[in-house]
């Protein structure tokens, strides 16, 4: 793995989410991640939800217009290295979100289709699946959707076999993302965790051991927020995702050590500062 050359400035990354109260996931997650891994973190806020430990009891959607100005405010002052964007809530804001990236193309997208919480709670309104895939896909850079948004996405089963896993990922790419990372932190091997990354008709796998820990509120959004931020410093996507695999690793094996909440708790995204 190559070391890009150094910059004279800290790289900014764009989250563009939901707020979780309980600072787990969604934009705190983020900023965390992005922070944490080195990057300057800005963001916006797409919905205020109402959550903690044991799941989500309310969705609160911003308003578009909100949304753009928020966007606006960021993309016309600010030299964005990547964006990373997660919860989306409903058709308007992700037309709006669209619209922007048109409008400023952004050199790295890494888009994580948040669909439905942990806890079984919809963020997007079912009626947005289509125009996320229609205008909001197209336009990504990195697609990491976990085993059941990619079904949900592509319409496909998967068993779990190798077969199968190539096509869902052939039939993420088909969706219109330069490359589509499928996360396996939801299938059934108790003892590694992997992920396929998908471009160019080729695939790769990127497998850690798999972490015990009831501790993971939060891996997807850390993982992509990751991924974006060592992009934005310059690494290549394959490295990226391989320092963003080691970088959650080690969260997540750390993140015992919180005790927050009585449910399914955090990672420990700032491990490096424990003394």
């Amino acid at each position: 793995m190559n070391q890009p050359s150094s910059s004279s400035s800290t790289p900014i990354v764009l989250t563009i989410a939901g707020s979780d109260s309980g600072g787990g996931a969604g934009i705190q997650a983020d900023i965390k991640t992005i922070s944490a891994t080195g990057s300057y973190a800005c963001s916006a806020i797409t919905a205020i939800t109402a959550q903690n430990t044991l799941g989500v009891s309310a969705v609160f959607p911003t308003p578009y217009e909100q949304v753009r100005a928020q966007l606006e405010a960021v993309f016309s002052d600010m030299p964005l290295a990547a964006v990373k964007i997660g919860m989306l809530a409903n058709a308007s804001i992700i037309g709006v979100v669209s619209e922007v990236l048109r409008k400023y193309a952004p050199e790295f997208v890494v888009l994580d289709p948040v669909l439905v919480s942990s806890s079984g709670v919809p963020l997007l309104e079912a009626n947005a699946i289509s125009m996320l895939k229609e205008q909001l896909i197209p336009h990504v850079t990195l697609l990491t959707p976990n085993l059941p948004e990619s079904m949900l996405l592509t319409g496909r089963d998967c068993t779990e076999s190798e077969e199968d896993i190539l096509q869902l990922g052939e039939a993420l790419t088909q969706l219109g993302a330069k490359a589509a990372l499928l996360k396996g932190g939801h299938m059934s091997d108790k003892h590694k965790s992997a992920d396929w990354l998908f471009y160019n008709g080729k695939s790769e796998q990127f497998s850690s051991a798999r972490v015990v820990t009831k501790n993971s509120h939060g891996t997807g959004c850390t993982l992509s927020s990751a991924i974006a931020s060592y992009s934005a410093q310059g690494y290549k996507m394959n490295d990226a995702i391989q320092l963003a695999k080691r970088y959650i690793f080690q969260a997540l094996a750390s993140s015992d050590k919180l005790n927050v909440g009585k449910g399914v708790g955090p990672l420990n995204h700032f491990h490096m500062l424990d003394v």
